[in-house]
């Protein structure tokens, strides 16, 4: 029968325990500031350790941590409320690259950038953005030094996590590899946050596997040195004609993200850190041809893209799932460990952000065992998610439409567009009225 973490009266049942977080992204460093922030109990806290692959400088960190991300602030799924729950949403707004002070927002364009929709929502909360797009290493970087600055929790880098397993305890013990050398960590439960490819889910999982959805995205990172053009130079959202679609976004002011995305039936070959500069060229020039019905900026976009940065993904993911056995396993998966959303979804931070809130607040609170208080978070995070999940996939099938589809799409955007504008001039004439 298995053990159950139960709680004292006066005590909790994660009192001097040790939790062990596998990988320092957006979820793991999250969960860690997190569980901090709302641990308000006289018992001795556990000690929460984020163990991640990657240097603790950013600088050396990979090339798709410059990469922007959305986050947004107008649902209750939204990462900036999360944020605000823990004290870090002025942080993160001081790197935001757009979003701020009503300076741009999110577009669908068509090949001649004619715009077919333009978006603005309430933001939630006292909020003073709707949205934000940050780059991916700045917002870990806050969400680092955060943990690095909380008691009783700390980021160990450079450690790769190459297994797991359950001890006769009832314990875990986490096998590392760091620079070469061997180690492992015994600890009381395991919070499973290393991403889309989880080593976790991989050895106590493995039938959970990701699927690919038919889809290929390639592009990369071109840098203006004038300055990025209008009407990017701000505004973030998707080119699209007949079967393809591009998304854009700033980066900094003088860089901007393409990733031009369409139906295929078998996966591309992507790319690696050991991938030649002909094989980042030829990604780049598929881009360009799949592309080709976009007009400028998109083909200067091109010209200026560093081979370096180049991209191909394909698009998986997988369905959510809720923690049934954690009272056997003591594990818990959260943000892409648990729910890995394609990059066509675009939501994958906010998740991984609402995930690890939520996720604190239930382990930290007056629940009385692990499993009441996963139960709990299960009940939230779960149906969020497939949510998501599942509208991304009919946003995906939608911007690849081709034929009558697709144009029976853009006429839904531009009808939605002059409805909106028309609702807004009733409400602005009703209101001087």
């Amino acid at each position: 029968m298995a053990k159950t973490m139960a709680v004292e009266p006066g005590s909790h049942f994660l009192a001097g325990k040790s939790i062990c977080v596998i990988g320092g992204g957006i979820a793991g460093l999250a969960f860690a500031v997190g569980f901090h922030k709302h641990w308000h109990h006289a018992c001795k806290p556990p000690k929460v350790t984020v163990y991640d692959r990657d240097s603790p400088d950013p600088a050396r960190w990979r090339q798709a941590e410059s990469y922007t991300v959305s986050i947004s602030g107008y649902s209750d799924a939204g990462g900036l409320l999360a944020l605000q729950q823990l004290c870090l949403v002025d942080q993160v707004l001081a790197h935001a690259v757009t979003g701020l002070q009503g300076s741009g927002c999110f577009k669908i364009w068509g090949p001649g950038w004619r715009e077919y929709l333009s978006v603005r929502r309430r933001p939630l909360g006292g909020l003073p953005t709707a949205s934000i797009r940050i780059a991916r290493k700045d917002l870990r970087t806050v969400l680092a030094r955060s943990v690095e600055s909380c008691e009783n929790s700390s980021v160990v880098w450079h450690s790769y996590c190459s297994g797991v397993e359950k001890l006769a305890s009832g314990r875990m013990r986490v096998h590392f590899q760091c620079r070469g050398s061997s180690s492992q960590v015994d600890c009381d439960l395991v919070i499973a946050a290393d991403g889309a490819s989880s080593e976790v889910r991989a050895a106590l999982r493995p039938a959970d596997r990701l699927e690919y959805v038919g889809a290929v995205l390639r592009g990369g990172l071109a840098r203006f040195p004038d300055g990025v053009p209008e009407p990017v130079c701000q505004n973030w959202g998707f080119i699209t004609s007949s079967g393809v679609s591009c998304f854009l976004s700033p980066v900094d002011r003088n860089t901007v993200l393409w990733a031009v995305g369409h139906n295929q039936d078998q996966p591309a070959r992507e790319l690696s850190r050991s991938s030649t500069r002909q094989e980042q060229q030829a990604v780049i020039e598929e881009g360009a041809r799949l592309g080709s019905p976009f007009r400028e900026p998109f083909p200067t976009m091109v010209r200026l893209t560093d081979a370096q940065t180049a991209m191909c993904i394909n698009g998986r993911d997988k369905a959510p799932f809720c923690h049934d056995d954690v009272a056997e396993v003591p594990v818990v998966y959260i943000g892409d460990s648990n729910h890995p959303m394609s990059p066509f979804a675009g939501f994958g931070a906010n998740l991984a952000l609402s995930d690890a809130r939520d996720l604190a607040q239930q382990l930290s609170g007056a629940h009385g065992s692990i499993e009441e208080a996963v139960r709990a978070y299960d009940g939230v995070s779960e149906p969020r998610a497939r949510r998501v999940w599942l509208g991304s996939r009919r946003s995906l099938n939608r911007g690849h439409d081709t034929g009558w589809r697709h144009w029976s799409f853009l006429v839904l955007l531009v009808v939605g567009s002059w409805m909106a504008w028309l609702v807004a001039k009733l409400r602005k004439m009703a209101r001087l009225g």
